[in-house]
């Protein structure tokens, strides 16, 4: 076995702004796990909100990665990569779903079946409306047309109604309503108020995330759900949030590998909370990786690849609104372009 990795540009349809930064491209790292003719395929999406960097991952790995001698299984291989990482959730993220493609294929089966997930039971996923040009709302809402659910972001100094206004003007689709920590307590409870009149399912993470404070007291008086997204980054967080948010927002970026995203599950279950699985912007590799988690979560937000114009793989697919997880084994990648080409 061997393990080799490229830097690729994501390229977005229209400019993505959320609260406090706007990007027209989005850089994430690919990591193979290349065994005879298996290739098991990861992708790390780095964010800088989390100290993260393609540059900071690429470093890592160009050191050189031991692995296992002999005959291994999944486990065995992830536990000796994990502790060459740096602690980067995001490269662990992507190590880790090259370990269960890779897996998956060697045993002849999908990673949904390894890990005890229906696939029968997928939730609606929901399709981003980001910050932008007020301008292209319209043109937005027609390419969302075949999503029942609109995720809005929000968080804005003075356009946020302005935003919802607009969108409702064009369509009265359930919307899920995301600051991106980018309220006041004042602006947040008016806010909730306010949006709780235009069929909104929940807001996500109204403040910064060292204001559990305030989300703890706006929970009090909130007509609407609150879910964490920057609180919510692994297992460990559940129980010091769980007094303050009705829910949570796992994404493998943050936890770091589809096993803390289960324990995420087990533990948001245990405290009453709902979930729901997120994503950054992600080619299909990231997409469908978190997608074999769908079938066990309340709500889904996974649209990354939809935002970009240059997926050079193919995997999850959305049919009159659900995921649909690809046949083959493994993640059931296959490819648009030619994977020589990035490697």
């Amino acid at each position: 076995m061997e393990i080799k990795y490229t830097v690729h540009r994501l390229n977005l349809t229209h400019s993505f702004g959320i609260s406090r930064s706007t990007h027209d491209w989005y850089d994430v790292v690919f990591v193979f796990l290349k065994d005879g003719d298996i290739v098991g395929r990861g992708e790390a999406a780095p964010s800088k909100r989390y100290n993260e960097s393609t540059e900071r991952i690429i470093s890592i790995l160009n050191k050189g990665m031991i692995l296992p001698s002999g005959s291994f299984d999944r486990e065995q291989l992830w536990n000796m990569l994990q502790h060459q990482l740096d602690g980067i959730r995001s490269l662990e993220a992507a190590v880790n779903m090259a370990t269960w493609d890779w897996w998956g294929q060697k045993r002849g089966c999908h990673t949904h079946e390894l890990l005890s997930v229906d696939s029968e039971n997928m939730p609606k996923t929901s399709f981003t409306i980001a910050i932008g040009d007020m301008a292209e709302i319209p043109e937005k809402i027609s390419e969302a047309d075949p999503y029942d659910i609109l995720k809005v972001k929000l968080g804005t100094p003075d356009q946020d109604k302005q935003i919802m206004i607009k969108i409702r003007e064009l369509t009265d689709k359930l919307i899920r309503v995301d600051a991106n920590e980018g309220w006041d307590p004042d602006t947040a409870l008016e806010m909730c108020k306010w949006l709780a009149d235009r069929n909104v399912e929940f807001v996500e993470q109204p403040f910064p995330a060292d204001q559990i404070g305030n989300t703890a007291e706006l929970r009090q008086k909130s007509p609407l759900p609150l879910y964490a997204d920057e609180n919510s980054l692994n297992s460990a967080d559940i129980p010091l949030i769980a007094h303050a948010f009705d829910g949570i927002n796992i994404k493998l970026m943050k936890c770091g590998s589809i096993e803390e995203g289960k324990r995420m599950i087990y533990l948001a279950r245990k405290h009453d909370m709902k979930i729901m699985l997120g994503c950054m912007v992600e080619s299909s590799i990231g997409i469908t990786a978190a997608a074999q988690l769908a079938g066990e979560v309340d709500a889904v937000d996974l649209d990354g690849n939809l935002l970009i114009d240059n997926d050079p793989y193919s995997g999850v697919k959305v049919k009159d609104g659900r995921l649909v997880l690809p046949k083959g084994d493994g993640l059931g990648l296959s490819l648009i372009s030619n994977e020589e080409d990035l490697l």
